[in-house]
């Protein structure tokens, strides 16, 4: 008789608990669908804080291939309009994301990937920006940039936020700073930047036909930096040779040498394009 009594509360309980098995699958398997075909609007409750004011308006989609009719900034003024794709794998944690931005003054395309050990890597970026519209307009020594930033991210492997390895390249179209005295035309600059151990190096010069002359190189790390670079007019432009004055007492040849440094800056090894490789 107690065999029995204890077999009924054995089978009950397998029976409880089999009912609970089945019952946790269903909301597992329930959540799953739910978020695999859960629509872009429903993200925006968790999103919108981590836009620091920026809006997304006129959301469509899902979740996973979405887009946004509408980016507004704080002011209220319309950036343009952002694409996205989110690979389903994220929902095991393996996060890669595909962003294209088009807007008056900025444009923006590059796939994502988060890697272990807190990495993301970034490949096949472009970038286009008007540096007048987007920029603070702040008093600065040299003056305000204006003209057109166009960079291409090959690859970027960053941890924390800076790059352990680069290779990018950038054109700065028309470029100019306005200062008090009026616009200084610089012409059309171009860079090449490699990192490889946490330490970036970027290459600087012009296209050759321009009114400025510049041949430089930038050494970045997260201890220090250090800048050697020769600028020179080639034309009687005053307003450009007055600006170059503020940076440094021209030679014979009206070449300015700069040299600067800060941190660890004077110790740093300098990457180039084959060790990026």
């Amino acid at each position: 008789m107690l065999k029995s009594t204890h077999g009924q509360l054995g089978n009950r309980r397998l029976k409880y608990l089999r009912k609970c098995l089945i019952g946790l699958g269903v909301l597992i398997l329930a959540a799953a669908l739910l978020a695999w075909f859960a629509p872009a609007r429903w993200a925006l409750p968790w999103i919108g804080p981590q836009l620091h004011g920026v809006r997304l308006q006129q959301v469509e989609g899902s979740l996973w291939d979405g887009r946004a009719g509408q980016v507004v900034a704080t002011d209220g003024r319309q950036l343009g309009q952002l694409q996205w794709q989110l690979s389903r794998r994220a929902l095991i944690g393996q996060v890669q994301l595909r962003l294209e931005f088009h807007g008056p003054q900025f444009d923006f395309s590059g796939a994502m990937q988060r890697l272990p050990a807190n990495q993301v890597q970034w490949h096949g970026v472009s970038i286009r920006a008007e540096l007048a519209a987007l920029l603070p307009r702040v008093t600065l020594p040299l003056g305000q940039p204006q003209g057109e930033l166009q960079l291409t991210v090959d690859d970027a492997l960053l941890q924390a936020g800076w790059p352990l390895q680069l290779q990018a390249h950038a054109q700065w179209l028309h470029a100019a700073m306005r200062t008090r005295n009026g616009d200084v035309a610089l012409g059309n600059l171009q860079w090449q930047a490699q990192a490889l151990g946490g330490v970036i190096g970027l290459q600087l010069h012009d296209d050759g036909h321009g009114p400025l002359q510049a041949d430089g190189q930038l050494q970045l790390s997260p201890l220090g930096w250090r800048l050697d670079a020769k600028l020179r007019a080639r034309q009687t432009d005053l307003a450009l040779r007055r600006w170059l004055a503020t940076l440094g007492q021209p030679d014979v040849d009206g070449m300015v040498h700069i040299q600067r440094s800060g941190g660890l800056g004077a110790s740093l090894p300098v990457p180039t394009a084959n060790q990026g490789k």
